[in-house]
């Protein structure tokens, strides 16, 4: 597990560290203390990725919906 505060995660960092904090502790072979820190590591990358996600979403919102919050163009629709 890497020292790196999580408020200083990229998306990708932190998705990479969850996966492996969710594989140790998938494999139950850890002791009580490092589960619980592990799972500790986890729910502060799991919220850094939702609220990457929730940044994400509201940057594209604000590029594809106008004042009235309507969309500003059509979605391609798809063998056109």
């Amino acid at each position: 597990m890497t020292e790196t505060p999580v408020d200083q995660m990229t998306f990708e960092q932190a998705m990479k560290e969850l996966e492996t904090v969710v594989g140790q502790l998938e494999r139950g072979d850890v002791a009580l203390d490092q589960s619980i820190a592990l799972y500790e590591r986890g729910s502060a990358l799991k919220k850094r990725c939702e609220d990457e996600l929730k940044r994400a979403e509201e940057k594209v919102a604000a590029i594809t919906l106008d004042a009235e919050g309507q969309p500003t163009g059509t979605t391609p629709v798809e063998g056109q």
